[in-house]
Order: structure tokens, then C-alpha cells, then sequence
């Protein structure tokens, strides 16, 4: 089992206040990343990663292209292409439906 599962943390957020969800609204508000390209060069910097790589795999796995405008009702399939690469396993549905629910009460 991988340490993000095991600390029920999926996509390794490091301390902060909320969830992935807020980060990404953050992202959106604050720094304008609206499209997966932006995202993932944020969350997986060059630097650090292979961000290109982690760029193309979330759109397959998605299904959305690279510079296409995701709206937050589409974050939940976002957030569940991005634990994937992190951890390498599939979260289930229904748990990303209850986080996403949680921030949107926020």
C-alpha cells in the first residue's frame, strides 16, 4: 500500500488547510489554472516531475485535452485521474463525490 493511502491522503497534499478540492479552486481564483496543463504544472512542477508525462496520463485517463477548460463540476474526474497517478489505485467513486460535496458546502 502506498504512504498516501495509507495516510488516507491519495494525492500526497502536503499540510494545509481543506482538500483537493480547495486547492484547485485556488488554483483557479488565484493563480488562473483552469485547464489540466496549468493544474498539473502547479501541482507537479517541473522541477520535481515529469510533468509533461503526468499532464498526458491525466487527460487519458480523463479524457479531457490538455488546454480544455474544466469547469469544478468536472474536478471530481480530475481528482480521481490525479490519486491515480500518485498512488496507483483507483478511488472508488463515491468517496470523491463525498469530498467534493464537503467543499462545495464551503
Amino acid at each position: 500500500m502506498t504512504r498516501g493511502m495509507r495516510n488516507n491522503n491519495p494525492l500526497n497534499i502536503r499540510r494545509v488547510k481543506g482538500t483537493a478540492f480547495c486547492i484547485l479552486r485556488t488554483y483557479r481564483n488565484k493563480y488562473k489554472a483552469v485547464c489540466i496543463e496549468d493544474i498539473v504544472t502547479r501541482w507537479a512542477p517541473p522541477t520535481e516531475n515529469d510533468t509533461q508525462k503526468y499532464i498526458r496520463d491525466v487527460c487519458k485517463l480523463t479524457g479531457f485535452g490538455g488546454k480544455e477548460r474544466l469547469t469544478e463540476n468536472e474536478w471530481p474526474r480530475l481528482v480521481k485521474a490525479m490519486a491515480r497517478i500518485e498512488c496507483g489505485t483507483l478511488l472508488d467513486d463515491d468517496v470523491i463525490q463525498k469530498g467534493f460535496n464537503l467543499y462545495k458546502l464551503t
